[in-house]
């Protein structure tokens, strides 16, 4: 397997479009990093790590819906092995551009009048720190 992330966000999105309620995939520790930051910002329920019938670790993932529709409208692996994207803080898209259920998310740059102290307006949320190492996609639905 080349890209075990792109595996991994494929299944969550197959696993959402046909209406279950959990998927499996393969544990690692990359993995696990970004399934924490996705239950934190409150896409996925949660997950676990249970053992497969071929005796390895995977992970059982809890998918979350909002009225009956999934709260990951979207989510895709924009950088590949075979195609890697590159780009900026400034590049990823604001607040406006992107909306989010969750508030604390906002754009990446923030304005150091109303944020007090540069220190403060630095700050990011995991979210963004994990996606932009990773670059990846993820649109919510829900309130």
């Amino acid at each position: 397997m080349n890209d075990p992330l792109g595996d991994m966000l494929t299944r969550i999105r197959n696993a959402l479009m046909r209406g279950k309620s959990t998927t499996h995939s393969p544990a690692s520790k990359i993995r696990g990093w970004v399934l924490d930051v996705l239950v934190e910002e409150g896409y996925i329920r949660s997950y676990e790590t249970k053992v497969s019938a071929a005796g390895k670790p995977e992970f059982e993932i809890s998918l979350k819906y909002y009225e009956g529709a999934p709260a990951i409208r979207e989510i895709k692996r924009i950088s590949t092995p075979g195609r890697r994207v590159y780009s900026g803080v400034s590049s990823i898209p604001t607040r406006k551009e992107w909306p989010r259920r969750v508030d604390r998310i906002d754009a990446p740059r923030c304005d150091v009048r109303r944020a007090g102290t540069r220190r403060q307006c630095w700050r990011r949320s995991a979210l963004h720190r994990v996606l932009r190492r990773l670059e990846c996609h993820v649109s919510a639905n829900g309130p």
